[in-house]
């Protein structure tokens, strides 16, 4: 019967949802269609297990502060299905006296209530501009019983929208890369080089619409990565059922055609005779990369150890039996070992386009739809969630040892409080990107080639911001031109990964930085493929080139802007400026009045010299007396 009731949907669209807050129960669904548990009706609070955290995602923390809102939010797929559910909602709230229809359970000044849609599709701002206008209108009714508005809302959108909706500009509507670097920057190099390394990424502000704007359009820089790379994003267990079973996604079906990649495998070892070693010991082993010793995870396994952990996913910390311990290290061991040679591996060979449309074609081990390059990665995979809005009630999954990894958004304090459980915390509205451990900022830290790619971003995005009328609509300095330079430098980053003796082309990159990311899960997926595509291009940093006093400029304006002492030099510079300013004026005063002063006694003392030629005048008289 519940099998059933998910088939109905023929389009992308799953499910219109009312979410409101009662009084006394707090959000509840008060309204499906299709109903979420089909024997129990459009009317019934009732969910699922899988999406029990639906009400608190729908309606947010701190709702009551905001007029209206965007959410934009995932939800774990619901038990035979495997991808992704995408969620958007928007809020309003409306004063009860103007309600036409008032129901007896309504005792509070205000009425609080989300229209959300669950869509197959990641069409967040599509879907959100198609329900901005029907919640407007649902509650123009001022009769919250009126839902045939609703069930109309359904069958539009599944007959308008399609799997072509993905395939044009439209699956960016309302994510302006423009806005995130005129914010951020050169920092937003930054953030992109963060989530390839696959830490622990917190975004903060409130109200979410500028959360999850901020945050989905950082992920709209990695090319693929919205349409096709999210489908495996929230893979995740409500609190009550983690301890039944830590194998996470031993139950999703399909799980077992991918070859998974032990991270403890990935960091803790460069060989397979070392991954039987306990993790405390010292392992000697190095990859050829180097710098391994820096990504080492603690002994420790507490959540407050995860301040510096590079990923939390452990086969020694979810304390597995021998029999699963010995399938991940067989499964490791055939992806290190793996030849291309041999029949029956995983290997994905992805022929180049000759109609100049995008080929797309599954990944054997990454399990997501691929381009001829290999993209998008498989960052989201395995246990790396994806969460734009994060509830308080899904607090528990910063801490949960089968989550490695993770970007999610909040807007309660509580989580930003709590620094040891994320890598990185980004403040949206100061546009900071806040890192604790010192090892991390410096695998981070931006090359001079780096910077000299940002600048130009910033240069092109600034100078093109004057004219009012094409302000974003150029090519140049455009959302998609941003998106486009985005893309040429991951292509590059991969191309000269590729190459042999490429120490000096990879440093433009960051040594560091390459040495950490070549061990993680989405490189070592990407690179287990074929993508005869990549020899097309170009390898090396697309601003690679000598040192000039330019760079030297460019580097100290970047480090006095991002720096902790550089701000307080910045600063003290700043304080010392307007000390000065202030003190010249005030002596520039006194002085002035001292010099209008002398000024006025110099031409009393002047026109005093110019008189005695009136003095004849004077002695007119005496004159005339001696000739009389």
């Amino acid at each position: 019967m519940e099998p059933h009731g998910r088939e109905e949907p023929r389009g992308p669209v799953l499910h219109i949802v009312v979410v409101g807050f009662h009084h006394k129960k707090g959000c509840q669904v008060e309204f499906s269609y299709p109903p979420l548990i089909p024997e129990e009706g459009h009317d019934s609070s009732s969910l699922p297990e899988e999406w029990k955290y639906l009400p608190f995602l729908a309606l947010p923390d701190g709702a009551h502060n905001y007029q209206e809102d965007t959410i934009y939010f995932h939800l774990p797929p619901r038990s035979g299905d495997r991808k992704c559910v995408y969620g958007v909602s928007c809020y309003r709230q409306i004063e009860a006296k103007a309600l036409k229809v008032r129901q007896a359970d309504i005792t509070r000044e205000t009425v609080q209530k989300s229209v959300c849609v669950l869509s197959r599709l990641p069409l967040y701002g599509l879907l959100q501009a198609k329900l901005q206008l029907i919640t407007h209108a649902y509650f123009e009714e001022k009769d919250f019983s009126q839902i045939s508005i609703l069930k109309e809302l359904y069958e539009h959108m599944n007959g308008s929208l399609g799997g072509t909706a993905l395939e044009g500009s439209q699956v960016y509507l309302g994510l302006s890369p423009r806005d995130l670097i005129l914010q951020f920057r050169h920092k937003v190099l930054i953030l992109f080089k963060l989530i390839l390394l696959e830490k622990k990424v917190l975004f903060y502000v409130s109200p979410v619409k500028r959360l999850v704007g901020a945050l989905m359009t950082v992920l709209s820089l990695f090319p693929g990565m919205i349409e096709h790379g999210l489908a495996d994003s929230s893979h995740y267990r409500p609190k009550r059922s983690v301890s039944e079973d830590v194998g996470l996604f031993e139950g999703v079906a399909g799980s077992e055609e991918y070859v998974s990649v032990s991270v403890s495998d990935a960091f803790g070892s460069a060989g397979a005779e070392s991954r039987g070693e306990p993790r405390g010991q010292e392992e000697t082993p190095q990859p050829p990369d180097g710098d391994n010793h820096r990504l080492k995870p603690p002994s420790r396994t507490s959540p407050e150890s995860s301040e510096s952990d590079w990923e939390t996913l452990d086969t020694s910390v979810l304390e597995e039996g021998a029999a699963k311990e010995e399938e991940d290290r067989e499964t490791a061991e055939l992806l290190e070992t793996f030849d291309p040679e041999l029949p029956g591996l995983p290997i994905t060979v992805q022929p180049q386009s000759n109609t100049g449309q995008t080929v797309l074609i599954p990944g054997l081990i990454s399990g997501l739809e691929e381009d001829q390059y290999g993209l998008p990665l498989a960052i989201f995979t395995k246990g790396y969630l994806c969460l734009p809005y994060m509830a308080l009630q899904q607090h528990h999954l910063l801490s949960d040892v089968a989550v490695r990894g993770f970007v999610t958004g909040a807007t309660n304090i509580l989580f930003r409080q709590q620094r040891h459980l994320s890598d990185a915390i980004v403040d949206v509205e100061e546009a900071r990107i806040q890192i604790q451990d010192p090892e991390l900022r410096k695998l981070l830290s931006l090359t001079t080639a780096d910077l000299r790619f940002a600048d130009y971003l910033v240069k092109h995005v600034t100078d093109n911001r004057e004219d009012v009328f094409l302000d974003g609509t150029g090519w140049e300095g455009g959302d998609e031109w941003i998106r486009a330079q985005f893309s040429l430098y991951l292509h590059s980053l991969l191309s000269t990964t590729l190459q042999q003796d490429n120490e000096k082309m990879l440093a433009d990159f960051g040594s560091p930085f390459i040495a950490a990311w070549k061990i993680s899960h989405n490189y070592r997926v990407w690179h287990s493929n074929k993508h005869p595509a990549m020899s097309e291009v170009t390898p090396g940093h697309p601003f690679q080139g000598q040192y000039s006093v330019a760079d030297v400029k460019l580097r100290f304006s970047h480090s006095v802007q991002n720096s902790e002492r550089g701000k307080k030099i910045g600063n003290a510079v700043i304080t010392t400026s307007r000390s000065v300013v202030q003190t010249g004026k005030a002596v520039g005063q006194s002085v002035g009045g001292a010099l209008t002063n002398a000024r006025s006694a110099m031409s009393s003392w002047f026109s005093t010299l110019a008189q005695p030629a009136v003095v004849p005048a004077a002695a007119v008289p005496e004159q005339q007396a001696g000739k009389q």
